[in-house]
């Protein structure tokens, strides 16, 4: 299992099967198809590149525990208890991905939630 953390520390998205993101309350959030984030209607949110998932700009969102490059990384917090995985929705049509960014250093003004 990945655990993707934001920029304070908090553990908010899971994923364990390579391609499902999960919100660590157990909802659906996104999946990942080549190297772009899409949410469940099929709207580009973003990139996932060494580790981290990025916002279409290529500010950084998420980290998972061995991201590399980026932003500091903060002291993740304690882990709380993983929510029980609902049913994924169906896809709908993946939009097309914008030109992939140069991805910055920085983190993004966006959150995850704030993405879909």
């Amino acid at each position: 299992m990945i655990e993707f953390f934001d920029r304070e520390g908090r553990a908010v998205a899971f994923c364990d099967d390579g391609r499902s993101l999960f919100l660590w309350d157990g909802r659906p959030a996104a999946f990942i198809h080549e190297d772009g984030v899409f949410a469940y209607s099929g709207a580009f949110i973003g990139w996932f590149a060494d580790g981290w998932i990025c916002d279409a700009q290529g500010g950084r969102v998420l980290f998972e525990f061995d991201a590399v490059g980026g932003p500091a990384k903060p002291e993740r917090g304690p882990r709380a208890t993983k929510g029980q995985r609902t049913a994924k929705p169906s896809r709908g049509v993946r939009q097309a991905a914008p030109a992939h960014p140069v991805l910055s250093s920085a983190w993004s003004n966006e959150t995850f939630a704030g993405l879909m």
